[in-house]
């Protein structure tokens, strides 16, 4: 969600912290404000865009060397100037901006108000500052003042704190990430790894509790709840910036969609110890659990079928925002597949603690290495899928189900059938992604561009298929859509079906006749049949052709829809990058 950029070094902080912003717009944000240390604070803050903000803003009002940003997507407090970050104390000297929320806002600002502290904002943040500025009344050294005031805090956070005459950057997390880039003239702090490759490969990732004090070109790290000095590794991103940039593309969506190919060769890339190991955990345990959001949940689905199927297997399946309601079956012979694009994400890590407090195992499947769900797994796949910007899960999306089918083959025995059959499927994803199928697809998002509702069907593993398909054109076009098990029409959905209703109807080999008799029953009553298939049929009105590969079927019948989904953006002259009210990491429950 939120944003966070910190600059401390020897150039002017304000072109580091506008550049570090626009690389984390893909967040999602509705207000941005930035501050900056010179003879005084200097603060901008403005609802809107940075572009817009930087148009008005003049830059003779942020110098200095030291410098903090945020780009705000509203959590506590509406969408205002006031309640954009940073955020300072009574006498204007302390700027802070955080990500996350703090639990015990209100009794902090209670107290604080009745010491005397007056606030300008309805955020959980903004008491930070004058918390900080209390704890500064008793003590002059403001790390002090800033520990003592984290300390405080209950609930998640990643801060970062500047001071008026301290030539310093004071920076904590607890459960939001935060990441601190080495380079040559100074230190950046950001809350996503993908706005430091601007400048910078070596990045250390902050671990929770740890509080860093960035000055005079070093840093020294105290862990607040070891109350010590701590070390803490220098690790170097393999993604690069090239990766990061939309190159020949119009939008992101659009270039990682493309990438698709590559994507899903490296997803299988995979440490054998680290495989084998996984599959040791796994043949120990008595019950397993997978675990995700949105999309990775869709994928978690795709995984419970393969591994029933494949392996043989009973995997639990559970949105991991509803995860609670299962924790009491967790124990020390439970396993958990958290599955989180991020590594980020704030329901899956609370399944995650959940699970370690209850002692079970956890494997984690993440795209970003030095993640919070990357630290706390007991073992480790890597989507290997590169920086993913746009909003929209798409390659890692299927990177995912890739990891899931991996699993369930070697779980089965079957790891070389499994490595030949992920290579025998570049030519067929390279295919569905070429321009040729990018017009076809236009075409279609010509006539559905217009719909009110769309509706999609599928059974087994072209349910899943049909629920992340559902997932992705509500998201970027804002097109009413929705998915059904294929045996459900009767049950309800059928009363939805009206004259030319489109109703998209996923086939396998496996589930043909069934789902076609669903397909006759939507004809019936008028709706547009739009198949997803491997051979075309007299029922449908319009086809799209994709090839039979069986339990892979949940790659190959995805992507037709993403391109799909970026058509309809397109068409309706919407940003398929960033979608209104919607945010790439969410990092608040």
């Amino acid at each position: 969600m939120c944003g966070i950029i910190g600059y401390i070094g020897e150039k002017q902080a304000l072109p580091v912290l506008q550049k570090g912003l626009k690389n984390l717009e893909y967040r999602g944000y509705d207000s941005i404000g930035m501050a900056t240390i010179s003879d005084s604070l200097n603060i901008c803050k403005a609802i809107g865009t940075i572009d817009g903000a930087m148009r008005d803003l003049n830059q003779d009002m942020l110098e200095g060397r030291i410098g903090i940003g945020h780009t705000r997507w509203a959590t506590h407090g509406g969408v205002s100037r006031e309640n954009a970050h940073p955020h300072v104390d009574c006498q204007k000297r302390i700027a802070i901006v955080h990500n996350g929320i703090i639990e015990n806002h209100r009794e902090l600002r209670e107290e604080l108000s009745g010491k005397g502290h007056n606030f300008a904002s309805s955020t959980d943040s903004e008491v930070i500052a004058h918390l900080i500025e209390d704890n500064l009344r008793e003590d002059a050294n403001f790390e002090s003042a800033c520990m003592a005031a984290f300390s405080r805090l209950r609930g998640s956070y990643a801060i970062l704190a500047i001071c008026e005459g301290e030539q310093k950057i004071v920076a904590s997390r607890k459960d939001s990430p935060l990441v601190l880039g080495l380079i040559e003239d100074g230190l950046i702090f950001a809350s996503d790894v993908s706005a430091l490759l601007e400048w910078t490969k070596r990045v250390v990732y902050l671990q929770n509790y740890d509080l860093a004090i960035a000055a005079n070109n070093r840093v020294v790290f105290r862990n607040l709840r070891l109350n010590k000095e701590v070390s803490r590794e220098v690790s170097n991103v393999q993604w690069d910036m090239e990766q990061a940039k939309k190159g020949e593309f119009e939008h992101f969506m659009l270039k990682e969609i493309a990438e698709q190919a590559q994507t899903i060769s490296r997803a299988i890339q995979q440490d054998e110890a680290v495989m084998e190991n996984i599959l040791q955990l796994v043949n120990k345990t008595e019950s397993v659990f997978l675990v995700g959001c949105g999309s990775s949940y869709h994928a978690c689905l795709a995984g419970s079928y393969l591994f029933s199927q494949v392996a043989r297997m009973n995997a639990n399946l559970v949105v991991a925002s509803e995860f609670e309601r299962y924790e009491q079956f967790l124990n020390k012979k439970s396993l958990v597949v958290a599955v989180s694009q991020s590594g980020e994400t704030a329901d899956v890590l609370d399944v995650v603690r959940a699970a370690r407090e209850r002692k079970s195992k956890i494997i984690a499947i993440t795209n970003v290495i030095g993640s919070s769900l990357a630290r706390e797994a007991d073992e480790l796949l890597l989507m290997n899928s590169g920086p993913e910007i746009c909003v929209l899960s798409t390659k890692t999306y299927t990177s995912q189900v890739v990891l899931m089918f991996l699993l369930a083959y070697c779980l089965a025995g079957k790891k070389e059938e499994c490595s030949r059959r992920i290579k025998g499927l570049y030519m067929d994803v390279y295919n569905l992604t070429s321009k040729s199928m990018r017009e076809e697809l236009k075409a279609l998002a010509g006539v559905l561009a217009g719909r009110e509702h769309i509706y999609m069907i599928g059974r087994g593993l072209q349910f899943a298929t049909a629920k992340e398909a559902a997932l992705k054109v509500k998201e970027v076009s804002y097109i009413h859509t929705e998915a059904f098990a294929g045996g459900e029409l009767k049950h309800g959905p059928l009363a939805l079906i009206e004259e030319r209703t489109p109703v998209f109807v996923f086939i396998g080999k496996e589930n043909q006749e069934k789902t076609l008799s669903n397909a006759q029953e939507i004809k019936a009553r008028g709706g547009m049949v739009i198949g997803v298939s491997a051979i075309s049929q007299e029922i449908f009105d319009y086809w799209i052709k994709v090839p039979q590969c069986t339990d892979l079927n949940p790659v190959v019948q995805a992507i037709p829809l993403q391109i799909l989904a970026y058509e309809l953006a397109v068409k309706k002259e919407l940003n398929p990058d960033k979608p209104r009210n919607l945010a790439k990491c969410v990092t608040v429950l």
